[in-house]
């Protein structure tokens, strides 16, 4: 289960899965369902982890007002504005089955709910 703003690499499981799908080169699309998860790259490292968060709280506040919330009683309206801005899906080329990936980045599934939530990751790859 995840926290709010919980942030994940999961980079080595799609590196595992498009090894185990015996391709050698095109694109791998990951995909997290729901309105309140995110994928994107960062730099995993505690630094960037902490000005991400803060940077999501200056962008799309919790004690802000959100039009969501008066017609929705869950409270989450910054929520949805956070994994809005930086979307539910990511797609990372890849060659001779190997991401293609910078030094330091790596991928990353976050939760931007206000409360727990079991995410799951859709990976799907084209190539040859």
């Amino acid at each position: 289960m995840l926290e709010e703003l919980d942030i994940i690499n999961i980079t080595e499981e799609i590196a595992r899965a498009v090894k185990g799908s015996g391709m050698e080169n095109g694109t791998a699309t990951v995909f997290v369902p729901g309105a309140t998860g995110a994928v994107t790259c960062l730099e995993f490292e505690p630094g960037v982890v902490a000005d991400f968060k803060a940077a999501m709280e200056r962008i799309a506040p919790r004690d802000m007002d959100y039009d969501h919330n008066i017609y929705q009683a869950d409270g989450n309206g910054h929520a949805h504005v956070r994994a809005g801005l930086l979307g539910p899906s990511l797609v990372v080329p890849f060659i001779e089955g190997e991401l293609t990936l910078g030094v330091w980045q790596q991928v990353v599934l976050i939760n931007c709910d206000n409360r727990r939530r079991t995410r799951r990751v859709v990976v799907q790859m084209i190539g040859v």
